[in-house]
């Protein structure tokens, strides 16, 4: 296919990726330029939205009040990470991302690095969960500048357990793969599945106390809605 819109994309997600803006704007900016650059890609995804919404997708993932189904997943080093032992540190933000690959998983992770700080602070951390070999979970803890633990959840194990895995179906796999982003090479499985991007705020008794699911991935859980939801987790005021 022709190049030319692949690397004015690359430069608009660099572009978003630095934009001096909340992360909410930098996601639907890239969006924008996705609808503008790759506009078959674009109808694609909508069609693909908004067959999920219709179906109710990720509806029936743990809810607050809820335990967070435990889990025991290799990191990007390959050391065996359980829940139970994140928790043992404090409330945490589970959250799960399409791949290394995917432009606004990246803005989102990037996003959330840069306030490590004020969610140190607030008690809670973040960990990060990818359908992909660890290779590729190395990379993107290493593209995003990430501080944040990532696992891989091969085969998308524990995210079927939640019930937020969907099938991308032939129109996006046909499109993905002239991009040169075929997921079977990094899932190491011919499912072409992804987990619906998703934040589970988690306390320390194993509850689930706030979550963010949308079939949308072009959208994900502010910043600021994320250390609130850390704070309260941990007994303090969400506003610090």
């Amino acid at each position: 296919m022709n190049q030319a819109p692949l690397t004015a994309l690359r430069d608009a997600f660099l572009s978003c990726r630095d934009l001096d803006a909340s992360l909410a704007e930098r996601l639907e900016t890239y969006s924008r330029a996705v609808r503008e650059l790759l506009p078959s890609y674009a109808d694609a995804v909508e069609r693909l939205i908004s067959h999920l919404t219709e179906i109710g997708a990720g509806l029936s993932a743990p809810q607050p009040g809820e335990p967070m189904p435990p889990f025991v997943l290799q990191d990007q080093e390959g050391r065996l990470v359980s829940l139970a032992s994140i928790l043992e540190r404090g409330p945490a933000a589970i959250t799960f991302h399409r791949g290394h690959w995917c432009p606004w998983c990246r803005i989102s992770m990037g996003a959330l690095a840069k306030v490590q700080g004020e969610i140190a602070e607030a008690g809670g951390q973040i960990v990060a969960i990818v359908p992909e070999r660890q290779r590729f979970a190395s990379e993107f803890k290493r593209e995003t500048a990430s501080p944040f633990t990532v696992l891989s959840d091969l085969d998308n194990g524990y995210a079927l357990l939640l019930n937020l895995v969907i099938w991308v179906g032939p129109d996006l796999e046909r499109l993905l793969t002239s991009y040169g982003r075929r997921l079977p090479d990094y899932q190491g499985n011919d499912s072409w599945t992804l987990p619906i991007p998703a934040t589970f705020v988690v306390d320390q008794e194993g509850i689930v106390r706030t979550r963010f699911v949308d079939p949308d991935f072009r959208r994900r859980m502010t910043v600021h809605d994320l250390i609130g939801a850390l704070r309260v987790a941990r007994g303090q005021p969400a506003g610090g």
